[in-house]
Parts: C-alpha cells; structure tokens; sequence
C-alpha cells in the first residue's frame, strides 16, 4: 500500500520533464478533425506501444528485483547469551532461526565499543575519528554521507524505528520514515520522535506499554501499511533492549525464577595478572551495581497498573533477600543471579518480538526477496572478569553477534570464521542493494563471504579504538583509552595514557586472564603486532595525538567532501603498507 500520492513536490527532474508533451502526441493535435476512427485508433495503440518501451530509470528498473533489507539491532547484546553462538545459559529460537537458515559470522568486531560509537560506524562505513562520533558524549553530523541516505538515493524506501541513539540535536536523516527513543529511551511507555516523511521535523509521541513490544508493533506497522511497496525497503528495526538497567517486560517478570544460572569461571576475577586499567574500571557486579540495576527498587516510569504487577514479581523476592543478610562472595553471587537472570528476560523478549517478525516476512511473502541481518552494537560481560558493561577490547565485548539469512544467496546452517567489522556493514547494505560504494569507506563488503568466498586479501588483523575516559573528571565506568590489534590468535593493546601494554594468545588463554607482554618468548610476535598498529593507523588515517583528544575534538570533526580522500587513496595506502 502506498503511504502517500506523489506530488510535484516529491517528483524527481526526469520525472517532471516526462510530463510535459511529448512529440508524439503534440502531433496528434495538428491531425485534422476529418481522420477516421479507425486511424485514431491505430494512432492511440501506437502510442500505447510505444510507452510500454519507455525505459524505466535505474531506480525503477531495480524496483522488482532488488533484495528488501531488514536490520534488526539491539543493544548490548552479547554473543556468548545466543544459543547459536553456543551459550551454556540461555536458548534463543528466534535467533537461531536466521543462524539455522543463513550465516553466522564467528568472528565479528566492533572499532569502538559503546553504543552512540558504534552506531556511528554503521552508518557511515567509517571509524569514530572520521566520522566525527568518538563518545556518547558527541553528537552525530548527520548532515555527512550515510549508508541510508545512498540507498534512498538509489530508490530504496528507508527507516528506522526504535533506539537510534545518535543525538536528539538532529532527527535521523536519509529516511523515508524514521519513529526513534529519545536518548536512552525507559524499557516501559516511551517517548518516542516521529518523522513520517523524512522531513527532519519530527513530533513527539508518547506510548504505553513494554518498550520492546512497542517498538516491534511500529516496525511491523509500516511494514504492513505505511511503506511504499512499490520500492524495495531497508528498515533498521532497533530495540533498546538488553542495555542496562535490564528491566523485563511483564509477561517475563517470572522467568528463571526457579532456575540457577552457570557463573561464569572468572567472576571472582581479582585482576592479579593484569594491569591497572584492569584493576582502575568501575564496572563491577560486586561494587557498582545500583539499587535500580538490582530492582531493590522499581523503576520511576511505570503506571500504576504495571507498579503492581512489578512489585507482586520483585517484592517476594527482595524481602527474602533483605532477610538472608548476605555478605562477601554470597551477596555477589545473589547480584549475579538478579543481574543476569533479569537481562536473559529482556532478551527472550527480543527473541520473541523478533520471531513476530520473521513470522511476518513468511506470512507476506517477502522472505525469499528479504536479507535479514541481525547485529548488536557490541558484546557485553556477563559476570565475566566480574564485570558488566563494555567498552574493554577484551573479547566478550569486543565481540559482535552477526547472523545474515539471504534466501537464494546464502547457504543455510554455515559459519565464517575471517574477521569482520561493523565497519563493514555499510559497505555491505550497499552492495546487497547494488549500490556503488564510496570509496572513502574504510570497511569491506561482507558479500563474497555470504556467497561463500574466501578472498585472498581479506583483513588478518584488526584496528580497535576506545576513546571514552576524560583525565581531568570522573568518567563511566572508568575505562581508560586503549588502542590495540586482533589477529586470529593474539590481541596487542596500548593503554596509552598510561603506557602501558597487554598481550594474549588466545588459543592458550581464550578468557584473557593473563598478560604475557613481557614474556620473552612473545617478544617477536609482539613487535610484529606493534608494526601492525603502527599501519593500520596509517592505513586507517588514525591522527597521531590520538593519545591526548579530549571528547569531539576539532581536529577529529567529520570529514567535509573537500577533505575526503581522492580516489583510490585507501587502495593506494593499503598497498604502500604492504611494501
């Protein structure tokens, strides 16, 4: 069903110009009036014949067969939590279902990893220090190239509805349709901007109900109703869920309430092997967590309705809590249990919501013609080193989900196991659609690894960022800058305001308990990984005070088209890095 009639407003200049006379049928008003029907008639299916050989342009002619795209995200969604990735604690049908009929990407990684970062990265094909967005602290230019606004370009119909998470400063822009959170966005009754015609003037709405249920609905209503079905669509579907503070919707307030969940074999990790990054973070299960995070008290936005079937799930539970006087290791074990049960909660939600959607696509018909990707922004510890949150290049946040069902294309139940980026996505997204690639993205097309290819060139190693720590005040968490490089068996990182180094093989040490950097043995590996930093920042036009920036400085704005690099730059510096 079309959204909205076209009008002149809305007409592209090949259009326009199509409307006015053509020759053929000025002609016809200089035949006499004396012609016989029949000759008029003959004339009229002349004409017909030849309007049905007009040629379509290039986004009309695509129209048909381009793939529909639908990005599903979510937020802080950790790998080792899909039981497609192998996960001891938790089942994820759902999910499984785009693993089970398409790809699953081992090894995907994000460049930066917090939320605003990395969402930054997709839609621009670009690292944080050229796109702009470095902390959650930036805001967005969403006046730069984007990945969305090139496939609206080309005739895609776009949008985004749920967590965007880029700014309220500037409405999502390059989308046909956009309806987002405003920041953060609350897991219950969101306000939320909508923007129904891309017009960058979005009015604020406001629902009732469990965020994540919401956010499904609207997607699955502009895609039943409100898109233009006679364009191909990319829809970036986009939960906030499971990002802290992990608040369950109410038809999952009692999961796992008689279950006991694995620890994980580090929870009581003291750090002892490590450095002081380690040892300075404030993102423990055991000291940071808050009342809120613990739902020892409920969250502020609920109605009354949802109050009481909140506290009739948490109330029990706390008192037993308050009467068991827990202390040392038994109280961190209890925060765990609270911590990890309840964002398993939010998570079968999104499995859930996500299965409406797919159930959707198979209803409709559009599943064989639709690439369905799903991601998050990062990875996220699970108790794991004793920590919740991210940021750190250590693997459980480093590390992205990625599973891509491509009807046709790409066969189903297999794995990949190269490196690959959220950099890469746009690329991707483009490629999928048949879309020209600029050449100033810094990812690669995941396309030949989704048709099985193993390209001889393809990245052995890759470049992490992490900007997020202000030296002069009190910070999130505590993470301090790093920079480091990931090959398949071992990971280098530069504490480098502190200079200090970290190294693991992760073959003998997956969990990255120990560092070995100044082991003798490593010492050529280790300096063979330092030359690699040294020319994938090159590579990557990483600035070199990079050491010293303080959040969204002037020298690391986005780049304007006069600053962006000629063509066939990143192929040139690619090859005088392997010279």
């Amino acid at each position: 069903m079309l959204r909205r009639s076209l009008d002149h407003s809305e007409v592209s200049s090949d259009d326009r110009d199509s409307d006015q006379q053509s020759p053929i049928t000025s002609s016809l008003e200089m035949y006499p009036a004396m012609f016989h029907h029949s000759m008029r008639q003959l004339i009229c299916l002349t004409i017909l014949s030849l309007c049905l050989f007009v040629p379509l342009s290039n986004d009309e002619a695509g129209a048909a067969d381009r793939p529909n795209i639908l990005f599903i995200f979510t937020d802080d969604h950790a790998s080792h939590s899909i039981s497609a990735y192998g996960s001891v604690i938790n089942k994820t049908p759902h999910l499984d279902r785009i693993s089970n009929e398409g790809m699953l990407f081992e090894n995907c990684f994000c460049t930066n990893g917090i939320c605003g970062p990395s969402r930054a990265v997709i839609q621009t094909g670009k690292y944080s220090h050229i796109n702009g967005f470095l902390t959650n602290g930036n805001k967005f230019d969403g006046t730069q190239q984007t990945f969305p606004k090139l496939l609206k370009k080309s005739g895609y119909e776009t949008a985004v509805i749920g967590k965007w998470h880029l700014g309220e400063h500037m409405p999502p822009q390059g989308y046909s349709y956009s309806e987002v959170l405003i920041g953060q966005g609350p897991y219950y009754n969101p306000p939320m901007l909508r923007d129904e015609d891309g017009s960058g003037d979005p009015e604020r709405v406001k629902y009732t109900g469990y965020t994540t249920d919401i956010i499904t609905d609207l997607a699955l209503e502009w895609l039943q109703n409100q898109r233009d079905e006679s364009k191909p669509f990319m829809l970036m579907y986009q939960h906030k869920a499971p990002h802290r503070e992990w608040a369950p919707g109410p038809d999952y307030l009692h999961m796992y309430d008689d279950v006991e969940i694995p620890e994980p074999s580090n929870l009581f990790d003291d750090y002892s092997t490590r450095g002081r990054a380690a040892h300075e973070q404030d993102m423990t299960i055991e000291k940071t967590m808050t009342a809120r995070d613990l739902k020892l008290v409920p969250p502020p936005y609920l109605n009354e309705e949802q109050l009481e079937v909140w506290n009739a799930a948490y109330d029990p539970k706390n008192e037993a809590f308050r009467k068991a006087n827990l202390q040392g290791e038994d109280l961190v074990r209890w925060k765990y249990q609270r911590y990890i049960k309840d964002y398993l909660r939010c998570i079968a939600s999104v499995d859930d919501n996500i299965g409406r959607v797919l159930d959707w696509l198979d209803e409709s018909g559009l599943a064989d013609n639709t690439v369905v990707i799903y991601s998050s922004d990062q990875g996220f510890y699970l108790g794991d080193h004793g920590w919740f949150d991210k940021r750190f290049m250590y693997e459980e946040s480093y590390r992205q989900p990625l599973m891509v069902r491509w009807p046709g294309k790409v066969k189903p139940g297999s794995r990949d196991k190269h490196l690959v980026s959220n950099v890469d996505f746009a690329e991707t997204f483009l490629d999928i659609a048949g879309v020209e690639v600029p050449d100033d993205m810094q990812g690669r097309s995941l396309v030949p690894l989704l048709e099985g290819e193993s390209p001889e060139d393809w990245r052995k190693s890759h470049y992490y960022h992490y900007y997020e720590f202000q030296n002069d005040r009190r910070t999130a968490h505590m993470v301090r800058r790093h920079c480091g490089v990931r090959t398949g068996r071992y990971k280098l990182i530069h504490f480098y305001n502190i200079d200090e180094w970290e190294f693991y093989d992760l073959e003998k040490d997956p969990s990255e308990m120990t560092n070995i950097y100044s082991e003798p043995q490593y010492a050529e590996k280790i300096a063979e990984l330092k030359m690699e930093v040294t020319r994938l920042q090159s590579e990557l036009e990483v600035p070199d005070d990079t050491g010293s920036v303080e959040a969204n400085p002037p020298s690391l704005q986005p780049r304007t088209n006069q600053q962006q690099r000629s063509p066939n730059q990143r192929q040139r510096n690619r090859q005088q890095n392997k010279n």
